[in-house]
């Protein structure tokens, strides 16, 4: 039997680490096919967006596909993003009972807390005719959600300034994961942002130590210390590392989703009008519907858009050899984005997603994996999808942004985020409910 064919050489790209000639190498990539070869820094790299592809890499061998590291390891050190391995798996098992749908029942009145504080705000915009940015109300209420579960606390002033440093780190981070940057440089140009950090979880895990419990009761940092009563691994250092990460992760996807969501309907208002008409507020109509804005949001803007692996050994991905030692960059964003699979993909059609005909939505497994498949999907996409919900339920009803200025561009790093402010004033919709 013959060997399959190596990826076509005339299909290698060069592909720097900017994040415009990350636009450019996704528009060369709709034309090279769902397995193809690409240049990304001194290793070779395999691109990977075909369903079957997908699912190969992601679901079928987590074994042959690794994940060595991180990109963002200098902000969540061996937090279970990075981790690998017996210690990610140890760590990935503490931390899924609290994101089970049980388990995020536990944190269900935190959600709404921060979800009434948000509404709130627009209230009080609304009334003095205070403009407001959407994103950074968006971070606010996410970082306010993800900080009231793991402490017992809501969010204060002084916190949410200090935590701003976890996206100044994020931005400094390398666009993508095989770009050729020095950890020890990076540490120093952040190291301001990462004590300032580390000044925060370090009073934080002391507070759970100490069996402190907040006004909403102890948190999921209260679990995190108690495991070092049976596991001796979780040190305070571990414990850090962990708590930046749920920081990190369980924030800024929200956060960059829901600001996408608002720019979408912006330019969709009959989007709005479709999920509020879909039944009653509190109705599983309402609800469903609600889910499904939330979902075509990340089917353009997919929470992690690029998903790297390494190969640990020979293998064959749809037909094509791929040698060990070779990087593996699967790519949601195309996935969503292929027109083979999603009828008119760069239109937002949530309604995509309330209806189970294939001319709307490919049924194949790996055509839509927002939050990653397999072993490694985001633990946390449960609680995410059920936090935005929340958040939508209390304002879409309400509430209509009016954007003064729209970023017209993505820049594509740790997440796909919109380029630039959006300030907008807020309306009432009090008859809109």
């Amino acid at each position: 039997m013959p060997l399959p064919p190596e990826l076509d050489p005339a299909a290698v790209k060069r592909w720097r680490s900017s994040s415009g000639a990350v636009v450019d190498l996704l528009a060369q990539a709709r034309e090279l096919g769902g397995v193809s070869a690409v240049r990304l820094g001194p290793r070779p790299t395999v691109l990977v967006t075909a369903p079957e592809a997908v699912q190969h890499v992601l679901a079928h061998h987590p074994d042959r596909y690794v994940k060595r590291s991180h990109r963002a390891r200098v902000l969540v050190g061996d937090g279970v993003l990075s981790a690998t391995g017996e210690p990610w798996k140890r760590q990935r098992r503490l931390l899924q009972t609290q994101f089970t749908g049980a388990g995020i029942r536990r944190y269900e009145q935190r959600i709404a807390g921060a979800a009434r504080r948000a509404a709130d705000h627009w209230a009080q915009c609304a009334r003095t005719g205070t403009p407001t940015d959407v994103g950074e109300d968006m971070r606010f209420f996410a970082l306010d959600t993800i900080w009231r579960s793991l402490t017992g606390h809501p969010l204060d002033e002084t916190t949410n300034r200090e935590l701003a440093a976890v996206e100044a780190v994020g931005a400094a981070l390398p666009t993508t994961p095989s770009a050729s940057t020095d950890a020890a440089e990076l540490r120093a140009a952040v190291a301001a942002d990462l004590a300032r950090i580390d000044a925060v979880a370090e009073q934080a895990i002391a507070a759970a130590r100490r069996g402190e419990a907040g006004p909403e009761g102890p948190g999921l940092l209260r679990v995190l210390v108690d495991a070092g009563k049976s596991c001796p691994e979780y040190t305070d250092p571990l414990i850090r590392d962990e708590l930046v990460t749920l920081l990190a992760a369980g924030h800024e996807t929200t956060a960059k989703t829901l600001s996408w969501l608002y720019l979408l309907l912006d330019r969709h208002p009959e989007a709005r009008h479709w999920a509020l008409g879909a039944g009653a507020a509190g109705s599983a109509e309402r609800e469903r519907a609600i889910r499904a804005l939330v979902s075509e949001t990340l089917r353009l803007y997919p929470a992690a858009w690029l998903i790297p692996r390494h190969a640990t050994e020979d293998d064959t991905i749809a037909g094509y050899r791929v040698a060990a030692g070779t990087d593996i960059f699967v790519c949601p964003y195309l996935t969503h984005r292929d027109p083979a699979l999603w009828p008119e993909p760069e239109q937002f059609d949530p309604e995509r997603f309330t209806t189970v005909e294939e001319d709307r939505r490919p049924s194949r497994h790996g055509a839509y994996y927002p939050f990653g498949i397999g072993a490694r999907a985001c633990l946390g996409a449960q609680f995410a999808m059920r936090e935005m919900t929340v958040l939508l339920e209390h304002l879409l009803p309400a509430f209509t942004p009016s954007f003064r200025a729209v970023p017209t561009s993505a820049v594509f790093g740790i997440t796909v985020r919109p380029d630039g402010p959006t300030p907008a004033t807020i309306t009432l919709n009090p008859d809109d409910s």
